[in-house]
């Protein structure tokens, strides 16, 4: 069990056993779109914004089975995924997911009330599937399917359900919401730590005499006092220099011309 992971199991516990359906606080905790731009205040003013609901939407659940499927999720798919996105990443993916549940859900069914951390949720299944495509999800403790079958099945069951209106109690839209939003935000997660990479590696594979002319280059190594250098530096330098005059600069390493570059101050 990994530190945000037991982290959120125990909130959800928690928040599901002092807040019941039906109570107050539970209802201005919900997610309820029109409530949060203040629609709902055409019909009853004394009612305020509630904004606050695009994340606190996520820690309510309708019953016990609500949070139990939902926490089994969060259990099985999310210490691995932290483990390799980080506390940062994981909580990135996770809450990001459950406002792309919100999205959706303002997007595609405004008038109903969500509650659940299913979203979020589906957002971790969804990362899991893209890491570890092939790894085998046993449902029920019996039935073996690969992480990625069962990820498509996710999609097209929510996708279905929510435009067929089948399982009117269950929030479709927001599912997919989770699953898109957490999709991407890994894509461009990968894509930028992609980046940062090759710029690191760049960085580490750069020379001095990448940046100017090889006669320029030449010309600084050349200036190189030998007769001060270490006898072994010296024998170095001389045998670079005689290869770059026989066989042109591309005969040298991106080392070689780093340790010139040094020697010559550069």
């Amino acid at each position: 069990m990994t530190p945000w992971v037991k982290r959120l199991l125990v909130t959800n516990v928690i928040v599901a056993l002092v807040l019941q359906p039906g109570t107050l606080l539970y209802a201005i905790l919900t997610l309820f779109p029109p409530a949060v731009v203040g629609l709902d205040r055409v019909f009853i003013p004394e009612m305020p914004f509630r904004p606050w609901t695009l994340f606190t939407y996520m820690f309510l659940h309708a019953g016990m089975m609500h949070l139990i499927f939902n926490m089994i999720g969060l259990f099985f798919f999310g210490p691995r995924l932290e483990a390799r996105l980080g506390a940062k990443g994981f909580l990135g993916l996770y809450f990001l997911s459950g406002l792309g549940g919100a999205a959706f859900s303002f997007a595609f069914s405004f008038g109903a009330p969500v509650v659940g951390a299913s979203a979020a949720v589906y957002g971790i299944i969804i990362g899991f599937a893209m890491y570890w495509p092939r790894e085998l999800i046993y449902i029920y403790g019996v039935l073996p399917v690969q992480a990625r079958w069962l990820a498509t099945a996710v999609v097209a069951i929510s996708l279905y359900s929510g435009i067929s209106g089948s399982d009117g109690g269950t929030a479709h839209f927001a599912h997919l919401g989770g699953l898109a939003v957490g999709a991407g935000y890994l894509r461009l997660r990968d894509r930028r730590l992609g980046k940062d990479q090759r710029d690191f590696r760049r960085k580490i594979e750069h020379s001095r005499s990448m940046d100017g002319t090889p006669g320029e280059a030449r010309k600084r190594w050349a200036a190189i006092d030998l007769e001060s250098m270490h006898a072994l530096n010296r024998n170095e330098v001389e045998e670079l220099l005689a290869r770059v005059d026989r066989e042109g600069m591309d005969a040298l390493s991106v080392e070689e011309r780093q340790f010139l570059d040094r020697m010559s101050g550069g």
